[in-house]
């Protein structure tokens, strides 16, 4: 952009000599270089801080890593690289047997587990009708130990009940009350078990169904769909690779349809004068001679240079001297058809234009158009 301008001004200086026929003395040129000087330099000051330019801007996309949920051996890959798909559309398929077979096993289970339960009911009646026995055990246990007992301590030496005999109730009456507390507890057992429900539903059932919910989900995730509408691209998955749920090593990578946002770095210098919905403009390399008018939509609140994260290393002193530019959203007002044919991720070259010194602006928006047309010459590889 700089050199536009000096060749722009170089020029107009040998037109003007060579129209007027001025001479080229020791006062002329230096005069002419100086005027240069200052004329240019006042310029790029000006537009530099108030419609700054940047050699760097690009088209940033976010891609989405597919990653099976579960493991398995990919046997049917559906989908085609580059070729457009719809939310819900199977991307590929993983090997169902072993997920089949999961879910058949905990259907049965589930069933186990509902048929224990009309069981565990009929337990607790059960348990309930041996505490009423033995309830009535004890209670004559305790009445035949009692007469027994009283008829020792009023018969005295003469009592029809000797010794053995009062002991002999005593330890029925005791061991009548340990099979009464023992039928008591193991009624609180069967209770509890069969009362034991979560939203109504008997604990062991619930687990088991839940097992079933899950083993349901990892089979349902033997077919791998997409996320939203979007692309792949770059595929290499082919049936038989074995497919793993490790976010380092994602089966394919894929490219969501969504808005296209351009991102400019520009110097901190001119972060002051710039704010959301200054006007904007883009030539992109592939697109040569087009212009492209857009909006600041974010100046992001921060730079990677001065990132700091939780860790065990010291921070170099030599990162400080890393400066960074400023990244700047710009969000195009109208995106052509052409434009939506580019590959995502096209880079060229922006300026903003802020409302101080409007009618400088007039200038950068001349040479960033001559800037564009540049882009028709290239070599590569001559």
């Amino acid at each position: 952009m700089d050199l536009l301008l000096i060749l722009t001004y170089t020029a107009f200086c040998v037109a003007i000599f060579k129209i007027f026929k001025i001479p080229l003395t020791k006062w002329t040129v230096p005069t002419a270089v100086l005027g240069g000087i200052v004329l240019i330099g006042t310029l790029l000051i000006l537009m530099n801080y108030n419609h700054p330019y940047t050699r760097f801007a690009r088209e940033y996309f976010v891609s989405i890593p597919i990653n099976p949920a579960v493991r398995g051996l990919v046997v049917e890959v559906n989908v085609k690289p580059n070729i457009p798909v719809k939310k819900g559309d199977v991307l590929f398929k993983i090997d169902p047997t072993p997920f089949i077979a999961a879910v058949k096993q905990k259907q049965a289970a589930l069933e186990d587990a509902k048929q224990a339960v009309p069981q565990l009911k009929a337990s607790w009646d059960s348990a309930i009708a041996r505490v009423t026995q033995a309830e009535a055990n004890r209670d004559r246990a305790k009445s035949a130990f009692e007469r027994y007992d009283e008829g020792k301590r009023k018969g005295g030496k003469n009592s029809p009940f000797s010794e053995i005999e009062l002991d002999n109730k005593r330890q029925s009456y005791l061991s009548a009350e340990a099979q009464f507390k023992a039928a008591e507890a193991e009624e609180i057992r069967y209770r509890l078990a069969y009362q034991s429900n979560i939203d109504g539903v008997n604990t062991d059932v619930a687990v088991i169904q839940a097992q079933l919910e899950e083993a349901q989900f990892n089979l349902d995730s033997t077919e791998v769909r997409a996320p939203v509408d979007g692309v792949v691209t770059q595929m290499a998955l082919r049936p038989g690779v074995m497919a793993v749920p490790i976010p380092l090593r994602p089966a394919m990578t894929f490219i969501p349809d969504e808005d296209r946002y351009f991102a400019g770095a520009f110097w901190q210098n001119s972060l002051l004068r710039l704010k959301e919905g200054d006007e904007a403009e883009i030539i992109l390399d592939a697109m040569p001679g087009v212009v492209h008018k857009g909006r600041v939509a974010k100046v992001l609140p921060a730079m990677a240079e001065g990132e700091l994260q939780f860790g065990g290393a010291l921070r170099s002193s030599n990162q400080l001297f890393q400066r960074g530019r400023a990244l700047v959203l710009i969000e195009l007002d109208d995106e052509n058809e052409l434009l939506r044919t580019l590959p995502a991720g096209v880079a060229g070259q922006s300026a903003i234009y802020t409302e101080h010194f409007t009618h400088v602006s007039i200038i950068r928006k001349v040479l960033l158009r001559m800037q564009g047309w540049l882009n028709y010459l290239f070599a590569e590889g001559h």
